[in-house]
């Protein structure tokens, strides 16, 4: 199986990429965290993208905040899918790094999921590679119905408390 690369644009997104990992780690999708800048460290972050599929690697997640450049860069370097986490963080709320995230230009794109949303964001990753993984594709089923039946188990709840 191809692993995620999961690149952080500072060690202060850790607690919303967290929940990537535990996503990651109860699929059984292999995966790798660094943190690369793509203004401190450019250099770095051009290098491990340009290398990222000979690595092993099928998908990229980028988490970063504010001007949150750092999957258009990693993006610009390879042709591998990447998907970005705008991380909340300065005085916008994640807006800006929202924005900076999903306007990618033509031939340069990035999947992009909601403000601090991590977990979306690992799921995408598996359902990317699930396409060559049938196994992987099975336990993504798994996990969408057991949402299921616990979304239906507080119905049932609501449904007894309230009348329905």
């Amino acid at each position: 199986m191809k692993k995620v690369a999961v690149i952080m644009g500072s060690d202060s997104d850790l607690p919303v990429v967290q929940k990537a990992f535990d996503v990651l780690d109860e699929l059984g999708v292999p995966y790798e965290a660094h943190v690369f800048s793509a203004h401190r460290t450019p250099a770095e972050a051009r290098d491990f993208t340009l290398r990222a599929r000979e690595n092993g690697f099928g998908v990229l997640i980028a988490a970063a905040g504010m001007a949150a450049h750092l999957a258009g860069a990693l993006a610009a370097n390879c042709a591998l899918p990447v998907i970005g986490i705008p991380i909340a963080s300065g005085g916008l709320g994640g807006l800006d790094a929202l924005l900076s995230t999903v306007q990618m230009p033509s031939g340069i794109p990035v999947a992009t999921v909601a403000i601090d949303g991590a977990k979306n964001a690992a799921y995408l990753a598996a359902e990317i590679l699930a396409v060559e993984d049938g196994a992987l594709y099975e336990r993504l089923l798994s996990v969408r119905e057991k949402a299921a039946a616990g979304v239906l188990e507080k119905d049932r709840k609501v449904g007894e408390k309230f009348g329905g």
